[in-house]
């Protein structure tokens, strides 16, 4: 796929260009120093500094390290653009000039690199754009601005603790939301956006299986819980074959199976780890109902005493699923087209990853309309060999992702800017 070049340029594509070398230096800057979640102290400092000196009214720490900005200007509709601050506990082999030499200590208490493994820097860089943007542009608008910095979407809880602390109750509440995130799988400068269900519901599982250990030479003896965890595991392969609906995307995923410590002993425990991906309520609830309902069952088939009955415990806060308001995401995207170009504004499927911009949503489904759209980061030459098969693209969560950040930024900030013109026209249309 190569992307060809815009539709047009324009007054605001001139603007958001000569902003890039300075955008660019602030992208080198964060990717060079990134924070971990609920970590994001210097991120949220260094851009709430600026959010003041645009002319933003800035509260910062709303949940715990987040931070919110409002612009009011004028009688309007509120559009609420939101970026996420936080890095990724891994060391990075991009080899770029800039790369994070960060180290910090994640929940886990082990200390480790720090990566923008996921582009978040490039996120916060196009936000800035976007502010820096619409407040010269106040003319041009009318309504009110809340932007927002997010913590803690990599591990699912930054968007949740802003809603708890007062997100639509403290500060204007959005009758619009929008976000981007950068793609390792589109070139760069290609917009991509899915109507409807864009992300999945994630949940964390654990299940604890007791057993009877005892010597491996007389398994008699025992109730061998790897026998019973081996049960369960291929019993949940069903959940999705043959209890939903083939209709109805589901994953259930068992990414870990620890048990025993020495080839003749047959342990008295056995330990399953799952994620698994839903995207509806109902099918999020088929699945959870489904895995407690299985453990239980096998132990009951192996001969468990009612008192060594597995533990299923799902894991909360989850990341419920994002959701693209249809209606007006197809909005949004026809001002795209007629801006970038029908050749890089193109409906993608949905994936099963995560997203807690979901939350955004959820926390009044009847009064916001919300969307996420895709920002292409692999540079064409990449991109190129990838499609010839003189190559593989890392992905996201790679140490070896490093996306054509100038391109992501200038079509992020200039998207991000053109939507809220549209949505917030002056004197309020």
């Amino acid at each position: 796929m190569l992307l060809a070049a815009p539709a047009h340029a324009d007054e605001l594509r001139d603007a958001v260009a000569a902003d890039m070398p300075e955008l660019m230096a602030l992208y080198r800057d964060l990717h060079a120093h990134p924070e971990l979640s609920f970590q994001e102290v210097e991120t949220a400092a260094k851009l709430a500094a600026r959010m003041r000196d645009l002319g933003f009214a800035v509260t910062e720490q709303v949940g715990r390290t987040g931070v919110v900005a409002v612009l009011e200007n004028g009688e309007g509709p509120t559009v609420m653009l939101r970026a996420d601050m936080d890095g990724l506990p891994v060391v990075e082999q991009t080899g770029l000039p800039f790369a994070s030499k960060q180290v910090a200590v994640p929940a886990s208490g082990v200390e480790t690199g720090v990566m923008h493994a996921c582009g978040h820097d490039t996120h916060m860089a196009a936000w800035i754009g976007a502010a820096q943007q619409l407040v010269e542009r106040r003319d041009s608008w009318s309504g009110t601005l809340v932007m927002i910095l997010q913590p803690a979407e990599e591990i699912g809880e930054g968007a949740l603790a802003m809603i708890e602390d007062g997100l639509y109750t403290r500060f204007p509440k959005p009758d619009y939301v929008i976000a981007f995130h950068d793609a390792a799988q589109f070139p760069a400068g290609m917009i991509g956006y899915s109507p409807g269900f864009a992300l999945a519901n994630v949940d964390s599982v654990d299940i604890v299986i007791p057993g009877i250990g005892g010597h491996g030479a007389y398994p008699h003896t025992t109730r061998d819980p790897v026998v019973l965890a081996s049960a369960i595991v291929m019993k949940l392969q069903t959940l999705v074959s043959r209890e939903s609906s083939p209709l109805d995307p589901a994953v259930v995923t068992v990414g870990s199976f620890h048990a025993g410590a020495k080839h003749n002993i047959i342990s008295d425990e056995a330990r399953l780890q799952l994620t698994v991906r839903s995207y509806t309520d109902e099918s999020r609830k088929l699945l959870l109902d489904g895995i407690a309902r299985i453990a239980r069952g096998e132990a009951i088939a192996a001969g468990m005493p009612e008192d060594k009955m597995p533990t299923v415990t799902v894991q909360e806060p989850y990341t419920p699923a994002t959701f693209n308001t249809p209606d007006f995401t197809e909005e949004v995207m026809a001002g795209f087209r007629a801006r970038f170009g029908e050749d890089r504004v193109m409906q993608v499927p949905s994936v099963m990853g995560g997203e807690d911009f979901g939350q955004f949503l959820r926390a009044d489904p009847d009064g916001v309309k919300s969307l996420i759209f895709w920002v292409g980061g692999v540079p064409q030459e990449q991109f190129d060999a990838a499609q010839r098969g003189e190559g593989t693209l890392p992905s996201l969560h790679s140490p070896f992702w490093a996306p054509d950040a100038e391109k992501v930024i200038a079509t992020a900030a200039e998207a991000l800017t053109a939507a809220t013109l549209d949505l917030m026209p002056a004197n309020g249309g």
